[in-house]
Protein backbone atom coordinates (compact mmCIF):
# COMPACT_ATOMS: atom_id res chain seq x y z
CA UNK A 1 0.00 0.00 0.00
CA UNK A 2 1.53 3.29 -1.12
CA UNK A 3 1.80 6.22 1.23
CA UNK A 4 0.78 9.81 0.59
CA UNK A 5 2.40 11.55 -2.32
CA UNK A 6 5.27 13.86 -1.41
CA UNK A 7 4.52 17.54 -1.94
CA UNK A 8 6.74 18.98 -4.72
CA UNK A 9 9.35 21.40 -3.42
CA UNK A 10 8.11 24.09 -5.80
CA UNK A 11 4.68 24.08 -4.14
CA UNK A 12 6.27 24.26 -0.70
CA UNK A 13 8.43 27.18 -1.84
CA UNK A 14 5.41 29.11 -3.16
CA UNK A 15 3.43 28.58 0.04
CA UNK A 16 6.43 29.52 2.19
CA UNK A 17 7.06 32.69 0.18
CA UNK A 18 3.40 33.69 0.42
CA UNK A 19 3.23 33.10 4.17
CA UNK A 20 6.54 34.92 4.74
CA UNK A 21 5.36 37.95 2.75
CA UNK A 22 2.05 38.17 4.60
CA UNK A 23 3.73 37.75 7.99
CA UNK A 24 6.27 40.43 7.12
CA UNK A 25 3.48 42.80 6.04
CA UNK A 26 1.78 42.59 9.41
CA UNK A 27 5.02 42.36 11.42
CA UNK A 28 6.23 45.67 9.95
CA UNK A 29 2.88 47.36 10.55
CA UNK A 30 1.84 47.26 6.89
CA UNK A 31 -1.84 48.06 7.56
CA UNK A 32 -0.80 51.42 9.00
CA UNK A 33 0.98 52.36 5.78
CA UNK A 34 -2.06 51.37 3.70
CA UNK A 35 -4.49 53.41 5.77
CA UNK A 36 -6.41 56.48 4.68
CA UNK A 37 -4.92 58.63 7.45
CA UNK A 38 -1.35 57.77 6.45
CA UNK A 39 -1.97 58.56 2.79
CA UNK A 40 -3.69 61.85 3.61
CA UNK A 41 -0.84 62.77 5.95
CA UNK A 42 1.69 62.26 3.16
CA UNK A 43 -0.22 63.82 0.27
CA UNK A 44 2.32 66.53 -0.46
CA UNK A 45 5.26 64.12 -0.39
CA UNK A 46 3.49 61.68 -2.73
CA UNK A 47 2.65 64.38 -5.23
CA UNK A 48 6.14 65.86 -5.11
CA UNK A 49 7.77 62.48 -5.72
CA UNK A 50 5.45 61.70 -8.63
CA UNK A 51 6.14 65.07 -10.23
CA UNK A 52 9.92 64.69 -9.95
CA UNK A 53 10.15 60.99 -10.81
CA UNK A 54 7.01 60.15 -12.78
CA UNK A 55 8.24 56.91 -14.40
CA UNK A 56 9.67 55.62 -11.12
CA UNK A 57 6.46 56.52 -9.30
CA UNK A 58 4.41 54.61 -11.90
CA UNK A 59 6.63 51.54 -11.64
CA UNK A 60 6.60 51.62 -7.84
CA UNK A 61 2.83 52.10 -7.72
CA UNK A 62 2.34 49.19 -10.11
CA UNK A 63 4.52 46.88 -8.03
CA UNK A 64 2.80 47.85 -4.77
CA UNK A 65 -0.72 47.41 -6.17
CA UNK A 66 0.03 44.16 -8.01
CA UNK A 67 1.86 42.79 -4.96
CA UNK A 68 -0.96 43.72 -2.58
CA UNK A 69 -3.47 42.03 -4.89
CA UNK A 70 -1.36 38.91 -5.36
CA UNK A 71 -0.94 38.54 -1.60
CA UNK A 72 -4.61 39.38 -0.92
CA UNK A 73 -3.56 42.10 1.50
CA UNK A 74 -6.02 44.65 2.88
CA UNK A 75 -5.85 48.19 1.57
CA UNK A 76 -6.90 47.85 -2.07
CA UNK A 77 -9.50 50.60 -1.74
CA UNK A 78 -7.01 53.03 -0.19
CA UNK A 79 -4.51 52.22 -2.94
CA UNK A 80 -7.12 52.92 -5.63
CA UNK A 81 -7.93 56.28 -4.06
CA UNK A 82 -4.23 57.06 -3.83
CA UNK A 83 -3.63 56.26 -7.50
CA UNK A 84 -6.40 58.68 -8.45
CA UNK A 85 -4.97 61.39 -6.23
CA UNK A 86 -1.39 61.00 -7.46
CA UNK A 87 -1.88 60.19 -11.16
CA UNK A 88 -5.36 61.48 -12.00
CA UNK A 89 -8.44 59.59 -13.14
CA UNK A 90 -7.21 58.32 -16.50
CA UNK A 91 -3.64 57.28 -15.77
CA UNK A 92 -4.69 56.07 -12.32
CA UNK A 93 -7.49 53.93 -13.73
CA UNK A 94 -5.23 52.36 -16.36
CA UNK A 95 -2.56 51.69 -13.76
CA UNK A 96 -4.95 50.05 -11.29
CA UNK A 97 -6.68 47.92 -13.95
CA UNK A 98 -3.37 46.55 -15.25
CA UNK A 99 -1.83 46.05 -11.80
CA UNK A 100 -4.96 44.46 -10.32
CA UNK A 101 -5.32 42.14 -13.31
CA UNK A 102 -1.69 41.05 -13.03
CA UNK A 103 -2.00 40.48 -9.28
CA UNK A 104 -5.29 38.59 -9.65
CA UNK A 105 -3.79 36.42 -12.39
CA UNK A 106 -0.87 35.51 -10.15
CA UNK A 107 -3.32 34.43 -7.43
CA UNK A 108 -5.30 32.43 -9.97
CA UNK A 109 -2.23 30.63 -11.34
CA UNK A 110 -0.82 29.91 -7.88
CA UNK A 111 -4.11 28.55 -6.53
CA UNK A 112 -4.63 26.41 -9.62
CA UNK A 113 -1.14 24.97 -9.35
CA UNK A 114 -1.27 24.41 -5.60
CA UNK A 115 -4.81 23.31 -4.80
CA UNK A 116 -7.05 22.81 -7.84
CA UNK A 117 -6.40 19.11 -8.51
CA UNK A 118 -6.79 18.11 -4.85
CA UNK A 119 -9.98 20.17 -4.48
CA UNK A 120 -11.56 18.59 -7.56
CA UNK A 121 -10.74 15.09 -6.35
CA UNK A 122 -12.26 15.84 -2.96
CA UNK A 123 -15.47 17.29 -4.43
CA UNK A 124 -15.93 14.39 -6.86
CA UNK A 125 -19.00 14.35 -9.09
CA UNK A 126 -20.50 17.47 -7.49
CA UNK A 127 -17.36 19.41 -8.24
CA UNK A 128 -17.40 18.24 -11.84
CA UNK A 129 -20.99 19.44 -12.30
CA UNK A 130 -20.19 22.84 -10.78
CA UNK A 131 -17.06 23.08 -12.89
CA UNK A 132 -18.94 22.20 -16.09
CA UNK A 133 -21.70 24.75 -15.42
CA UNK A 134 -19.29 27.55 -14.60
CA UNK A 135 -16.81 26.83 -17.37
CA UNK A 136 -19.50 26.66 -20.05
CA UNK A 137 -20.34 30.34 -19.43
CA UNK A 138 -17.09 31.34 -17.74
CA UNK A 139 -16.72 34.79 -19.30
CA UNK A 140 -20.26 35.88 -18.38
CA UNK A 141 -20.02 34.54 -14.81
CA UNK A 142 -16.61 36.12 -14.25
CA UNK A 143 -17.77 39.43 -15.69
CA UNK A 144 -20.77 39.39 -13.37
CA UNK A 145 -18.61 38.64 -10.32
CA UNK A 146 -16.22 41.46 -11.23
CA UNK A 147 -18.90 44.04 -11.96
CA UNK A 148 -21.13 43.44 -8.95
CA UNK A 149 -19.37 43.95 -5.58
CA UNK A 150 -21.14 41.08 -3.83
CA UNK A 151 -18.02 39.11 -2.88
CA UNK A 152 -14.54 40.14 -1.68
CA UNK A 153 -12.08 40.75 -4.50
CA UNK A 154 -9.62 38.14 -3.24
CA UNK A 155 -12.34 35.47 -3.19
CA UNK A 156 -13.27 36.17 -6.81
CA UNK A 157 -9.56 35.89 -7.65
CA UNK A 158 -9.30 32.47 -6.03
CA UNK A 159 -12.54 30.65 -6.77
CA UNK A 160 -12.18 30.34 -10.58
CA UNK A 161 -8.82 28.60 -10.10
CA UNK A 162 -10.71 25.49 -8.99
CA UNK A 163 -12.56 25.31 -12.31
CA UNK A 164 -11.38 24.67 -15.86
CA UNK A 165 -11.86 28.27 -16.99
CA UNK A 166 -9.11 29.14 -19.53
CA UNK A 167 -6.46 31.60 -18.40
CA UNK A 168 -7.21 33.90 -21.33
CA UNK A 169 -10.90 34.10 -20.37
CA UNK A 170 -10.02 34.81 -16.74
CA UNK A 171 -7.62 37.63 -17.65
CA UNK A 172 -9.97 39.24 -20.17
CA UNK A 173 -13.05 39.10 -17.95
CA UNK A 174 -11.05 40.43 -15.00
CA UNK A 175 -9.58 43.36 -16.93
CA UNK A 176 -12.94 44.37 -18.40
CA UNK A 177 -15.00 43.70 -15.31
CA UNK A 178 -12.97 45.82 -12.90
CA UNK A 179 -12.89 48.93 -15.12
CA UNK A 180 -16.17 50.54 -13.90
CA UNK A 181 -15.49 50.10 -10.18
CA UNK A 182 -11.86 51.09 -10.58
CA UNK A 183 -12.78 54.29 -12.41
CA UNK A 184 -15.28 55.25 -9.71
CA UNK A 185 -12.80 54.79 -6.85
CA UNK A 186 -9.85 56.33 -8.68
CA UNK A 187 -12.00 59.33 -9.61
CA UNK A 188 -13.02 59.72 -5.96
CA UNK A 189 -9.32 59.73 -5.07
CA UNK A 190 -8.90 63.12 -6.72
CA UNK A 191 -10.84 64.52 -3.76
CA UNK A 192 -8.76 62.59 -1.24
CA UNK A 193 -8.48 65.52 1.13
CA UNK A 194 -12.25 65.62 1.61
CA UNK A 195 -12.67 61.89 2.30
CA UNK A 196 -12.84 61.21 6.03
CA UNK A 197 -13.97 57.57 5.95
CA UNK A 198 -13.99 54.63 3.56
CA UNK A 199 -17.54 53.76 4.57
CA UNK A 200 -20.32 54.86 2.27
CA UNK A 201 -18.11 56.04 -0.58
CA UNK A 202 -20.47 54.58 -3.18
CA UNK A 203 -23.95 56.00 -3.57
CA UNK A 204 -27.02 53.83 -4.01
CA UNK A 205 -27.21 54.99 -7.63
CA UNK A 206 -23.67 53.79 -8.28
CA UNK A 207 -24.34 50.42 -6.66
CA UNK A 208 -27.52 50.10 -8.70
CA UNK A 209 -25.54 50.86 -11.87
CA UNK A 210 -23.06 48.10 -11.01
CA UNK A 211 -25.97 45.73 -10.44
CA UNK A 212 -27.45 46.56 -13.84
CA UNK A 213 -24.11 46.02 -15.53
CA UNK A 214 -23.86 42.65 -13.79
CA UNK A 215 -27.35 41.75 -15.00
CA UNK A 216 -26.33 42.58 -18.57
CA UNK A 217 -23.31 40.31 -18.16
CA UNK A 218 -25.65 37.41 -17.40
CA UNK A 219 -27.93 38.02 -20.40
CA UNK A 220 -26.00 35.59 -22.67
CA UNK A 221 -26.53 32.81 -20.12
CA UNK A 222 -30.25 33.58 -19.81
CA UNK A 223 -30.58 33.71 -23.61
CA UNK A 224 -28.80 30.37 -24.04
CA UNK A 225 -31.05 28.68 -21.46
CA UNK A 226 -34.21 30.18 -22.95
CA UNK A 227 -33.17 29.13 -26.43
CA UNK A 228 -32.40 25.61 -25.24
CA UNK A 229 -35.82 25.29 -23.59
CA UNK A 230 -37.54 26.70 -26.65
CA UNK A 231 -35.81 24.21 -28.93
CA UNK A 232 -36.62 21.37 -26.53
CA UNK A 233 -40.29 22.37 -26.39
CA UNK A 234 -40.50 22.59 -30.19
CA UNK A 235 -39.01 19.13 -30.54
CA UNK A 236 -41.60 17.51 -28.26
CA UNK A 237 -44.86 16.27 -29.83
Amino acid sequence: MSGPRPVPWAKLAIVAAFVAAVVAFFAFDGPRFLSLDTVKGNRDALLAFAQRHFAAALALAFLVYAGATALSLPGGLVLSLTMGFVFGRWVGTALVVVAATVGATLVFLAARYLFADAARRRLGALGERINAGFTENAFSWLLFLRLVPLFPFFLVNLAPAFTSVPLRTYVLATAIGIIPGTFVYVNLGQALGRIDSLAGLLSRETLLAFGLLGAFALLPIAWKKWKGRAVGSAGRP
